[in-house]
């Protein structure tokens, strides 16, 4: 099937951590993305969300508990704590601004997967998402991110995917032209209404019966969009 890689944006200023991590996260069939200090990591989660975040709380330019609480203001998915800091009022604090979890340096990688696959599944639960989502012929898969119909994987690129699991997290509510595409595009590309109709109409193409009456990505006229399961 049709697999898209989940991204992992890691936010270290320690270039041997890079190097300890990447191949790590790769070997485990995630994509694995660098940020050296805080400003390189916000700008990137706002830039394109990835699907979690790794942050170091040690970072040159702007500390760490700073930068989570930075991020949780636009930013709702799995973040994970990597700190060689070992004080409990350090944790308490980080969970309390919003991290998902805490992971003490040093530590092993089979640790850290584990906390990471255990963040993304809350995260799914959190948002009211079903890890498996049946409409119709398609079944998604938002955990293993792979998309078939009619038992047969569809190719879809990485921003395809992308909407489509916003789509789908919404749970049948309308989501605004806005939201997403700040979601998935960042807030710079927050007012292109035409940009977002062309991407829709690629997932129609992909995943309707019949992509001129939409059964499960139905337009809300002005607003935006929904995704109906049933």
């Amino acid at each position: 099937m049709n697999a898209f890689r989940p991204r992992i944006l890691v936010i270290d200023d320690e270039p041997q951590m890079h190097r300890f991590l990447g191949p790590a996260l790769e070997a485990a069939g995630y994509e694995p993305l660098r940020a050296n200090n805080a400003r390189e990591g916000l700008a990137a989660i706002a830039k394109r969300a990835p699907d979690a975040v790794i942050l170091d709380l040690g970072l040159p330019d702007m500390d760490g508990k700073e930068a989570l609480a930075r991020a949780r203001s636009f930013y709702d998915g799995p973040i994970l704590i990597l700190s060689a800091r070992d004080m409990e009022t350090e944790k308490i604090d980080a969970l309390d601004l919003g991290a998902d979890d805490y992971v003490e340096k040093p530590f092993s990688v089979g640790e850290l997967l584990a906390r990471l696959r255990v963040a993304s599944r809350h995260r799914l639960s959190d948002i009211g998402a079903a890890p498996i989502v049946q409409a119709g012929e398609l079944r998604i898969d938002l955990v293993k991110r792979l998309v078939s119909r009619g038992g047969q994987p569809v190719k879809l690129s990485p921003r395809e995917y992308d909407l489509l699991a916003k789509l789908v997290e919404g749970g049948g509510r309308v989501l605004t032209h806005q939201h997403l595409l700040t979601a998935v595009w960042g807030p710079a590309n927050a007012s292109d209404v035409q940009y977002l109709r062309v991407f829709v109409g690629h997932l129609r193409q992909k995943l309707e019966p019949d992509p001129a009456a939409p059964r499960h990505i139905v337009t809300e006229s002005g607003v935006g969009y929904r995704f109906i399961a049933e």
